[in-house]
C-alpha cells in the first residue's frame, strides 16, 4: 500500500501486480456446456511442476517455465482469444474503472469474541476481576433450551474469501504490469487476487489531474496559486485590502 495525490488530495492505494496472464485453455459449449478461459500467473520451473500438468501446459512452455497459478473464469459468450495468447493489464483496465477484487483475508488463528466480534467483555469490578474478555451468556431458558446456530462466539478467524466492491483504478502501468487500485483489499502480501471490471467508469478527480510540483512542495492551495502567478507574471499578486483601508479610501 501506499498513497497518491489527486487535486491536491491524498488518496491512499495498494499496487497491484496483475499480469501478464497466458490463455491455457478454452472451455467450449459443445463439449463442457458453457464458455470460459482458463488463465495462466507466475511461472515455476519443470522440476516443480507434475507431468499431468506439463502435458496440459505444453503449449504455453516458455524457457522451461510453466504457469504457476491458474484459474478459470466464466463468459456469456465464445472468447475471442486462443491458447497462447497473452492477455496485459491494459487490454481489460483503464484509469477510472470500478472493479470489484476478491481474495483470502490474513489467517489470525483461534480468537476470542472481544476480538472477533469486537465484544465490550465484562465489568472489572464486583467480583468480576477474572471475566474482562468474557462472551457473556449464550443460552436460553427451557425454550429452546439450547444455542443457536450461528450463535457468536470463540472460533477461527480470518482465512475466509472476501470480496470488497466499488474500488477506483487509479493507474494502470503497462511496462510493470502494475494496478493502482484505490483503498485496501484483503489478504497479504503475496496472495492471489481475483480482480473483476464492474463499470468502465472515470474518476472526475482524474479527469484534472494536478501537477505533480505543487503537489510535492506541500503547501496550502493558496500558496500554491500565488507561487504559479508569480512564476507565470513575474509579480506578486494584489493583496485584498483591509477593511480600514477601504474605508480611508
Amino acid at each position: 500500500m501506499t498513497q497518491v495525490f489527486i487535486n491536491d488530495h491524498r488518496v491512499v492505494v495498494t499496487k497491484i501486480t496483475a499480469g501478464p496472464c497466458v490463455v491455457t485453455q478454452i472451455r467450449n459449449m459443445d463439449k463442457d456446456g458453457y464458455w470460459a478461459i482458463q488463465l495462466g500467473f507466475n511461472q515455476r520451473p519443470a522440476k516443480n511442476t507434475s507431468k499431468s500438468l506439463q502435458g496440459h501446459l505444453k503449449e504455453n512452455k516458455k524457457d522451461k517455465l510453466y504457469p504457476r497459478n491458474l484459474k478459470e473464469i466464466r463468459l456469456d459468450k465464445e472468447p475471442d482469444f486462443k491458447v497462447g495468447d497473452v492477455i496485459n493489464i491494459s487490454d481489460i483496465f483503464s484509469k477510472g474503472d470500478v472493479v470489484m477484487v476478491s481474495g483470502v483475508t490474513k489467517g489470525k488463528g483461534f480468537q476470542g469474541g472481544v476480538r472477533r466480534y469486537g465484544f465490550a467483555g465484562g465489568p472489572r469490578t464486583h467480583g468480576q476481576s477474572d471475566r474482562e474478555r468474557a462472551p457473556g451468556s449464550i443460552g436460553q431458558t427451557t425454550t429452546p433450551g439450547r444455542v443457536y446456530k450461528g450463535k457468536k462466539m470463540a472460533g477461527r478467524m480470518g482465512g475466509t474469501m472476501v470480496t470488497v466492491k466499488n474500488l477506483h483504478v487509479v493507474g494502470v502501468d503497462n511496462e510493470t504490469n502494475e494496478l493502482v487500485i484505490s483503498g485496501a483489499i484483503p489478504g497479504r502480501i503475496g496472495a492471489l487476487l481475483l480482480i473483476k471490471r464492474i463499470s468502465a467508469g472515470s474518476l472526475k478527480d482524474l479527469e484534472k489531474e494536478t501537477p505533480v510540483a505543487q503537489v510535492v512542495e506541500g503547501e496550502s492551495s493558496e500558496l500554491g496559486e500565488e507561487t504559479a502567478a508569480t512564476k507565470a507574471t513575474g509579480q506578486t499578486p494584489e493583496q485584498p485590502k483591509t477593511k480600514q483601508e477601504v474605508v480611508n479610501a
